[in-house]
């Protein structure tokens, strides 16, 4: 028998609260004495009372008054309802006669009680008002039948999901903007057709479908054009920030030369169709939700590396022609995605409105907390700037975490090649690279002819990069006249010897003025692997860097420690090291006295031409920008390769048979194999014609492997070599054959005659090495100047 909450409460319990609550008024009001309240949980009704004197005392029982009101008035909604379930009234009873209980006897006691209890009987109030609304709201639109928990073995998860629903949907406002309002009825229908975890529910109408199957209509391709004008990508970046000023100051500087590599680009591509990409930037490092510490640091000799790489990529995206828009913020990043308003735990309802997200390892984070379960189905198209790598192991969350290269980085699951390097030093991600400005002839010209031979440059901004480089220095002094560019703000900073000439921090055209003339540009060990070196090589200096014995990485530096890589780094710069080399880069032990003054005397003879890789000019990003956006796509699965599918070319028929020969070939003048000719070969970036198949030595990695022969391995080719037949050709003994989850794989132990193929994708890696295995390598060639590209790539 359903009860009246009328009956209940009207009027005879209201006029015993009210007695009671105003007697309890005059009473303590006459008190004036002293007590206090422990503070109480966050919620809609708390208080904080530390009553000192009568007047405080005044203060708390007003706001005591206030919050009995709300409650009364709360219970008075209560008693407007037509029907209210058994329990509710109960439990209502139960409210009233505490209420009634307020009486004045151990006065002081009994209203420490009311404060510490008055939340919590407010917080009830408030459950039994929802849950009572609801109920007649089911009762009355007659769907209490069709709201009942589906056990449909398609969807496994329901119940759970209905479970979860209903004890925390309150724990992200996301969800009541989606319509739940903590009924059952609603807990379905956003469980089956925002998420999808639900089945549909028959009494809805679908026109909409689940979250999980919305697909982007398809458009109309449109072609990109490439650009020259950079105002409207000036006006994008904005302003506020030394950061966006600095970046802005430097895309202004090279526009010209944007300009120039555009033309030239587009004479290359012979004006061929290039899809116009819908690209979002989201810039996290500089954002203030991530403390963006670098922005003050711009005019204080801080780290510019970054901001050089972003700038570029910026004005690359632009130029090509890409439709871009650019956030600096969360608020803005939410804006441009179109997330829900809450704390993440939704997924977007529409298609993602980009076809690439550009951000960095802030950035990504930020996504993760505003995208939710939508993070996971967009991940494909999201490209990371990481400036020293991301390896496979590092990577893979679960297989990091079992085998200890879990770290604060990494762990996203993402396809290594998505995320994207300042140089090309792992090869299992993308080389995205940066800019230098390149000089045309005549400038080359005037430089050689006006180098002061004894005038060299320090590299290093900052005061505590000259701590304990005292010795080097006074023996580079004997013979070259030293200059710095150090930071200060109001006095010589006391770390740089007495000698050198300190120019202080100075703008880019004056440092690259002051490169112009200089022979020698001297490293001190760090930063590591930054643009300086590159630039001062293009203005006609001789970089002079140390050796690292042992090299650093995670193992044994501190700055290496917790990032994404087991890369060990030998020199300050080793793509400068490897790349360049003699005699624009001189690598030597800073330790041995004599091996340094016997460069420092080798340097002054040398003579050199300014010198800068292809792959740093404006054209050489542009074009492997290009490359990238329109080959590479981690959205559409790669089907797993089986040889035995593949079929022989020109054989009778023109339809082509099944394949007989081998799939692999030597190749002339090399011990690596490649693709059969006459086998056609399955669709892929880079195509297989680029492929070196071979073997490297014991506790060799596949990056040092490709090295030593003059490629580069490919990780995007391991799964066409991941199988018996790469095995067979190779020549490899093999006793068993097993498939596993491991980072080394495929590769094989001599000793034991084991061999494993590689089980999870994810993890094909060039940078694992085993001292126990060999492994089965895939490089390729590469474009001169263009470490990026194979020779067919473009």
């Amino acid at each position: 028998m359903v009860r009246r909450c009328l009956v209940t409460f009207k009027p005879f319990r209201i006029f015993v609260v009210g007695i009671g609550f105003f007697s309890l008024c005059f009473l303590m009001t006459s008190l004036g004495g002293q007590f206090s309240a422990k503070r109480l949980g966050d919620s809609p009704f708390t208080i904080r009372t530390e009553v000192l004197g009568g007047v405080e005392s005044r203060g708390v029982l007003r706001k005591i008054s206030d919050m009995l009101e709300v409650i009364l008035k709360r219970m008075d909604s209560l008693s407007k309802l037509d029907n209210t379930s058994t329990t509710d009234a109960r439990r209502l009873d139960e409210l009233s006669s505490a209420i009634n209980r307020f009486q004045p006897a151990s006065l002081v006691e009994r209203i420490q009680a009311i404060a510490q209890n008055v939340s919590n009987m407010a917080i009830r109030v408030e459950q039994i008002l929802q849950n009572s609304i609801v109920q007649s709201r089911v009762q009355r639109d007659g769907t209490s039948s069709q709201c009942e928990v589906p056990r449909d073995p398609r969807f496994p998860e329901c119940p759970g999901k209905v479970d979860w629903m209903r004890a925390r949907w309150t724990s992200d406002p996301c969800y009541a903007f989606y319509g739940v309002d903590g009924s059952d009825c609603s807990f379905l229908i956003y469980l089956s057709e925002v998420e999808w975890f639900c089945p549909p529910l028959a009494w809805r109408n679908h026109s909409s479908p689940p979250t999980q199957r919305t697909h982007q209509a398809t458009l109309p391709k449109r072609q990109a054009a490439f650009r020259t004008d950079l105002s409207v990508l000036l006006d994008q970046i904005g302003m506020g920030k030394e950061s966006l000023s600095f970046m802005k100051r430097r895309i202004r500087r090279l526009s010209q030369q944007w300009s120039t590599a555009a033309n030239r680009l587009d004479l290359k591509l012979e004006q061929r169709w290039r899809d116009q990409k819908k690209i979002l930037v989201h810039v996290g490092f500089l954002t203030e939700e991530s403390g963006d510490v670098f922005s003050p640091k711009v005019l204080k000799g801080g780290p510019l590396g970054e901001m050089v790489q972003w700038a570029d990529i910026l004005t690359s995206l632009h130029v090509l022609g890409h439709n871009l828009k650019i956030s600096m913020s969360v608020k803005e990043l939410q804006g441009f995605l179109g997330v829900p308003p809450g704390r993440g735990s939704c997924p977007l309802t529409g298609p993602l409105p980009f076809d690439l997200i550009y951000t960095d390892y802030h950035g990504l984070q930020q996504m993760k907390q505003h995208m939710g379960l939508s993070l996971k189905k967009h991940k494909c198209h999201i490209r990371v700037i990481d400036t020293f790598g991301t390896e496979p192991a590092y990577n893979h969350e679960e297989y990091a975490t079992l085998h200890g290269y879990r770290t604060n980085w990494g762990y996203w699951n993402l396809d290594a090649r998505q995320y994207m390097t300042m140089f090309p030093h792992t090869p299992d991600n993308s080389f995205m690279g940066f800019v230098s400005e390149e000089l045309n002839d005549t400038e080359k010209r005037s430089i050689v002819q006006n180098k002061v031979n004894n005038m060299a440059v320090v590299y290093g901004k900052e005061a505590s990069m000259w701590k304990g480089k005292e010795g080097f220095l006074q023996i580079l002094h004997r013979y070259m006249e030293v200059h710095g560019t150090v930071y200060y703000e109001t006095q010589r900073p006391p770390e740089v010897p007495a000698f050198v000439k300190n120019h202080g921090l100075l703008p880019q055209h004056e440092l690259q003025q002051l490169l112009r003339k200089a022979k020698l540009f001297i490293g001190f060990g760090f930063p590591y692997e930054g643009p300086a070196p590159l630039e001062a090589i293009a203005n006609g200096c001789i970089f002079l860097q140390p050796k690292f014995n042992p090299p650093h990485s995670s193992l044994n530096h501190e700055f290496f420690r917790g990032k994404p890589t087991s890369r060990e780094v030998f020199s300050q710069h080793p793509y400068a090291e490897q790349y360049i080399g003699r005699p624009h880069v001189m690598t030597v032990d800073y330790n041995n006295s004599l091996e340094f003054e016997s460069a420092i005397r080798e340097i002054m003879r040398t003579k050199v031409e300014p010198y800068l890789p292809y792959e740093y000019t404006c054209e050489g990003m542009l074009e492997r920008v290009h490359a990238y956006i329109q080959h590479q796509d981690f959205c559409v699965p790669e089907p797993p390769f089986i040889a035995v599918n593949l079929s022989r070319q020109g054989s009778a028929g023109g339809g082509g048979s099944r394949m007989m020969g081998p799939l692999f070939v030597p190749l002339p003048n090399t011990t690596a194999l490649g693709w059969a000719s006459n086998i056609t070969a399955p669709t892929a970036w880079p195509p297989l014609s680029s492929l070196r198949l071979l073997v490297s030595q014991e506790g060799q990695s596949c990056v040092e492997a490709c090295q030593s022969t003059g490629f580069i391995c490919e990780p995007a080719h391991f799964r066409f070599i991941n199988n018996k037949e790469a095995l067979h050709r190779l020549e490899v003994q093999c006793e068993v054959v097993d498939s596993e989850i491991n980072h080394i794989l495929p590769a094989f132990s001599v000793m034991q005659r084991e061999c494993g193929l590689q089980r999870e994708p994810l993890l094909f890696s060039c940078a694992g090495h085993s001292p126990k295995y060999r492994r089965l390598c895939p490089c390729r060639d590469f474009r001169r100047g263009q470490v990026a590209l194979c020779k067919d790539c473009l």
